[in-house]
């Protein structure tokens, strides 16, 4: 399945589902780099630059059928305050993202700053990431929702959108709340490491 197949899939599985995704923007026109401009930008130059830019950790859970499913993820943000919104980037090589997808649901779990080695657990592919980990689930989409955490956001999957080499992700807010260390300070990843 192809890039856009991949968003597409998502889309589809949702309105079957009975959840209607928003309505895809129209693609922006793209050229091509001519000549005389300056080429583009070094992979490892653009993430030597943009790792410069902390960014808070959390890990992205779903009920699965074949147990609970869940990532690693820095790229998480508030989208819209009407309706409520959040949005988060998964890679599209991921082998969690389908069964979330097939979930419809996700609950974002605001790491804190004492929870590095519960990230790297959820960062790594395959394996039981569970194993060991405290949670209980979160109470419309019954996703695992992390013990220890500084907040939790309990959404259904509103929009997949295509970015690049990444899917943008739009949730709809069903409900949310502060976790076990909510006056905790946060798990920040900034220059390749946490802080």
């Amino acid at each position: 399945m192809g890039q856009a197949g991949t968003a597409e899939a998502a889309v589809r599985y949702l309105r079957a589902t009975g959840v209607h995704p928003a309505e895809p923007l129209p693609r922006p026109r793209l050229r091509c780099v001519g000549d005389d401009e300056r080429a583009p930008v070094d992979r490892q130059e653009f993430r030597r630059v943009l790792g410069h830019f902390a960014t808070g950790v959390t890990v992205i859970t779903a009920p699965a059928a074949d147990g609970p499913a869940g990532f690693a993820c820095q790229s998480f943000s508030s989208l819209s305050l009407d309706p409520l919104l959040v949005a988060f980037m998964v890679g599209r090589t991921s082998t969690t993202w389908p069964r979330i997808a097939r979930a419809g649901v996700f609950c974002v779990n605001v790491l804190s700053a004492g929870q590095g080695e519960l990230c790297r657990g959820f960062a790594v592919s395959g394996g039981d990431k569970f194993a060991g980990v405290a949670y209980d689930t979160a109470p419309v989409s019954g996703s695992p929702r992390l013990a220890g955490t500084l907040a939790w956001v309990d959404c259904t999957i509103h929009a997949v959108h295509t970015g690049g080499d990444h899917l943008i992700v739009v949730g709809r807010v069903a409900t949310l709340g502060t976790g076990d260390n909510e006056d905790g300070a946060p798990l920040l990843f900034h220059k390749g490491r946490f802080l």
